[in-house]
């Protein structure tokens, strides 16, 4: 004769107490090795590294919507990371939209990018643009416009 069966567990015979489900025994260590495991193979993904974003402007000489009354010596523009001189650019912007490309100086720091202007060449009054393009390390180029203004005297 086969015990009763009640979802699967023997049924205790008339007058005996039911006995609880067991649980399988399990070393506690089973469950947290897999987890260990895959914490040790993501552990570099989380290690601190450089940022790859793009370039961006930290700081100008002149600084973006400056008032001026008189024309800079030179522009220089700082960026968060390296860029690529070579592949770099500036150019003045001027209140007719004429544009004067500028010579930019030699690199002294790899997150600089400086231009002296021409004293002979001086500069109107009114509203000019530090118009600016370069190649960040990460491979990619970045653009924009430093705004300033120069009275009249």
């Amino acid at each position: 004769m086969r015990p009763a069966c009640n979802e699967g567990r023997a049924t205790p015979a008339p007058g005996r107490p039911a006995l609880p489900p067991t649980v399988p025994a399990t070393r506690p260590g089973r469950r947290a090795l897999p987890a260990l495991i895959a914490l040790l193979l993501s552990a570099p993904a989380l290690a601190p590294r450089p940022a790859a974003a793009h370039a961006v402007v930290v700081g100008s000489d002149p600084p973006a919507g400056a008032e001026l009354a008189a024309a800079p010596p030179q522009v220089a523009i700082r960026f968060n990371s390296r860029i690529d001189h070579a592949r770099s650019r500036l150019v003045l912007v001027g209140p007719e939209a004429v544009q004067q490309p500028l010579a930019l100086a030699p690199e002294r720091d790899p997150t600089l990018v400086e231009a002296a202007l021409d004293p002979a060449a001086p500069l109107a009054p009114g509203a000019w643009r530090l118009r600016w393009q370069v190649l960040a390390v990460d491979g990619h180029i970045t653009r924009g416009d430093i705004p300033f203004t120069l009275q009249p005297r």
